[in-house]
């Protein structure tokens, strides 16, 4: 019998937080589901944290070194055997009733590809930086349409961090699963694609915590998170042009130079604040 959900979590040098993600994906009130591992050869003795859990529904994998995010992530895509399927990175959680909310969606939503919730946003000790993020403003069952052009609009991942979101997994290997055109737009540029195949629905709710990574606040990769967006937006343009306008772009991708400077000033603050209380 496969199980109706695949969690998969790709981790990579996330040792100090690994446990804590298993720990949540186990603890679901839904049970009807597999949880894929693969440690893409990390060097802090995160293999050793997955190796402690004994759990029958745990796969413990391993992927060679090389090959970035997307290597990893479709390494537990590839192996896994749900209908739907979530991804979890190695250092961030879901709520206890995440899947089992998240599979009625689909239960009662025939159309839907894609389910997405609001996720917290938490620092390094787990505190709450921001408490219900994402989704634009979306509420129940949308277009994949109307989500992909309020994304692009928005200048920013209103899907939010995978841990938030739960597919059809026929529906990413549809799409030759994830998208890494534009490696700092992974996760949005492959949901918008599936949502692109049918509906979604938006919980307003957060199911998911994001642990922010406070090491990102430089210049650059500002500057480079920004240029990403602007050249998935003109490609996601130039792939159905009745999909976004002249103007959606535009705007899109002014909103995502002022979004990837304000998430730089967060990051700032929050390096201030950890370095203050450590």
């Amino acid at each position: 019998m496969t199980p109706r959900v695949s969690v998969v979590v790709p981790a990579y040098n996330n040792a100090e937080y690994l446990a804590e993600t298993i720990d949540s994906i186990l603890a679901q009130t839904f049970t009807d589901f597999e949880l894929v591992i693969a440690d893409h050869s990390s060097t802090d003795g995160t293999l050793a944290v997955a190796q402690k859990f004994d759990d029958p529904r745990i796969r413990l994998l391993t992927t060679p070194a090389g090959g970035g995010a997307q290597a990893n992530w479709n390494r537990v895509t590839e192996e896994a055997t749900g209908e739907l399927i979530k991804l979890v990175c190695g250092d961030d959680t879901i709520a206890p009733t995440a899947l089992d909310t998240q599979v009625r969606a689909f239960d009662d939503n025939p159309s839907a590809v894609l389910v997405a919730a609001q996720r917290t946003l938490i620092d390094a000790y787990g505190k709450t930086v921001i408490a219900a993020r994402g989704l634009g403003g979306l509420h129940g069952t949308v277009s994949g349409r109307v989500a992909a052009r309020t994304a692009v609009r928005s200048g920013a991942n209103i899907f939010g961090e995978p841990g938030g979101v739960m597919m059809k997994l026929s529906e990413l290997r549809e799409i030759g699963l994830w998208d890494n055109s534009h490696p700092y737009l992974i996760d949005q540029a492959t949901f918008i694609a599936v949502a692109l195949r049918g509906d979604i629905v938006a919980i307003p709710q957060p199911l998911a915590s994001f642990r922010i990574n406070s090491g990102q606040w430089s210049v650059e990769l500002a500057t480079q998170q920004a240029r990403q967006a602007a050249d998935f937006h003109r490609s996601l343009q130039a792939s159905d042009p009745t999909l976004l306008s002249d103007n959606d772009v535009h705007i899109g991708n002014a909103k995502a130079l002022m979004t990837s400077f304000m998430r730089r000033a967060v990051y700032l603050l929050l390096r201030h604040r950890m370095s203050r209380s450590s």
